[in-house]
């Protein structure tokens, strides 16, 4: 690492928006170690996350604000029928079923960062053969 990437680092612009689906109950590691995953396998910086972005139905999930509160991300709660609004590459009519929108993670995360294209578009993340899916987007 140069001094060049430290101060880099420093002042990186927090611009990037995490969308965030996750089955009920997932904890705090699950969703850290996916964001953690992601951002490494498309080398991208962790300093540069604005916040995160879900659909309303998750907006009381202790793993995610847990997630957000020691993180120092904002978290945004999109209702489902703004992120089915969003034009978005890999829709779930499963998922729709359960929270009535096709998106949680890509059009949340679109919309956070009020976008038409994702820098990554969805990726699921599960920790262990216990814990809940944890699917990833950023935008």
């Amino acid at each position: 690492m140069t001094s060049f990437d430290i101060l880099f680092s420093d002042i990186a612009p927090k611009s990037l928006w995490v969308g965030i689906g996750c089955q009920r109950g997932v904890s705090k590691l699950a969703i850290e170690r996916a964001i953690e995953s992601v951002f490494a396998e498309y080398d991208l910086d962790l300093a540069t996350i604005a916040g995160l972005a879900t659909v309303d139905r998750k907006a009381n999930e202790v793993g995610l604000l847990e997630c957000c509160r020691e993180s120092g991300w904002f978290l945004k709660i999109y209702r489902p029928e703004r992120l089915n609004s969003v034009a978005v590459t890999y829709p779930s009519q499963s998922i729709s079923a359960l929270v009535g929108t096709a998106s949680v993670a890509e059009a949340a995360a679109l919309s956070a960062a009020q976008m038409d294209i994702l820098l990554v578009p969805k990726q699921k993340f599960r920790l262990d053969a216990e814990s809940g899916y944890v699917t990833v987007a950023i935008a």
